[in-house]
């Protein structure tokens, strides 16, 4: 930019090397930050999509288990289309009012399966992620209590929890709770 002064001198301005310098700086730690974003938004994602992911499956075998008589004690396929070739145990009524199944802990003041303890045969199964294109499976738990009234079954009350099965990072596993009463 030129400016002409008084005396008939034009001088020239323009940027210093220093202005150069210190814009090119500022430029810089803004490009670093957002790029630090990119893998932290990666991994909530992720994590997001694996929450999901076990709630569905989760909300899925849940209603299966709810649709049964308060009778039946077992379910296998097709009754319950995800229990495929294991029977799902549903309870047992000699044990009225006690957990029977998987262990169950306390997070937060509300019950939780407990995924530290050994699986339970009759109330885990491996689950596959059918839109995971790289197989991911999930550890489904649950536990039953099942409620009844002289012989007769009058309710149960599952718990049942998903996580993922292996993959980077620990996500906390999912507990649902739901009571079927006649």
């Amino acid at each position: 930019m030129r400016a002409q002064m008084k005396s008939g001198v034009t001088s020239e301005r323009g940027f210093t090397l220093m202005e150069v310098l210190v814009a090119t700086v500022i430029l810089l730690v803004g490009m670093v930050a957002v790029a630090q974003l990119v893998p932290i938004s990666l991994t909530v994602n992720s994590g997001n999509r694996i929450g999901s992911t076990a709630l569905v499956i989760e909300q899925r075998m849940l209603e299966q288990m709810l649709d049964q008589p308060l009778t039946v004690f077992t379910c296998t396929a097709p009754a319950c289309p995800d229990a495929q070739a294991i029977t799902w145990n549903l309870g047992n009524s000699a044990v009225p009012r006690t957990i029977v199944g998987s262990s169950v802990t306390e997070v937060n003041n509300s019950p939780a399966i407990d995924f530290s303890a050994a699986l339970v045969p009759g109330y885990s199964a491996t689950i596959a992620d059918p839109e995971d294109p790289y197989g991911a499976n999930y550890d489904v738990r649950w536990a039953v209590v099942t409620y009844a009234g002289g012989a007769h079954v009058t309710g149960r009350r599952f718990l049942i929890g998903a996580r993922h099965v292996g993959g980077q990072g620990y996500f906390l596993p999912l507990t649902l709770d739901a009571t079927v009463e006649k």
